[in-house]
């Protein structure tokens, strides 16, 4: 009766401990993958966020409907004035840093800034202003500076078109 008892303790032991065995690989994996994300970032509505997420972007010159297009290697202290659009049918495509467009995001299109950089758009008609990441190249139409998302243009409140100023605030 006792080896009875013996033997039944040992057969649940092994199993428990062949249980355990095939548990824990899988539960030190299941950690390890759960540090290797990016942790959620919190924003407020109208401010971009500018993310290191190791894309480097060639600083190099490109061409498009033959002009030729020099980026910037630095832009401290960049601020300008001009004409900007929107863009959000593109939604899917990929941006000039690889990433995906997201119309809803707080990014924008430039043809010179470094990319990635952040800049403050302000609507000169009405003084409303956001900041967005420059995570692409364009508009490549005469007399525009700056292509913003769908929904930093809504920011600020632009339909169409809108007289604007662009800062640099750092990269």
């Amino acid at each position: 009766m006792f080896l009875d008892k013996v033997s039944a303790f040992s057969s649940r032991f092994s199993f428990n401990a062949l249980r355990w065995r095939a548990f824990m690989p899988l539960m030190f994996f299941s950690l390890l993958s759960a540090c290797s994300g990016i942790p959620p970032l919190q924003r407020n509505d109208d401010q971009a966020l500018l993310l290191d997420t190791g894309k480097t972007v060639s600083s190099k010159s490109y061409k498009v409907k033959g002009k030729t297009y020099s980026p910037m290697q630095s832009a401290f202290g960049y601020k300008a004035q001009g004409l900007a659009s929107w863009y959000g049918a593109e939604s899917g495509n990929f941006t000039a840093n690889g990433d995906r467009f997201n119309p809803r995001g707080m990014t924008a299109a430039h043809k010179t800034l470094p990319i990635p950089s952040k800049v403050r758009v302000t609507n000169l008609r009405n003084g409303r202003s956001v900041d967005v990441v420059i995570n692409d190249r364009g508009p490549f139409k005469a007399n525009r500076l700056i292509d913003l998302s769908q929904g930093a243009a809504e920011q600020i409140g632009m339909r169409g078109l809108a007289e604007v100023t662009v800062e640099y605030l750092g990269s």
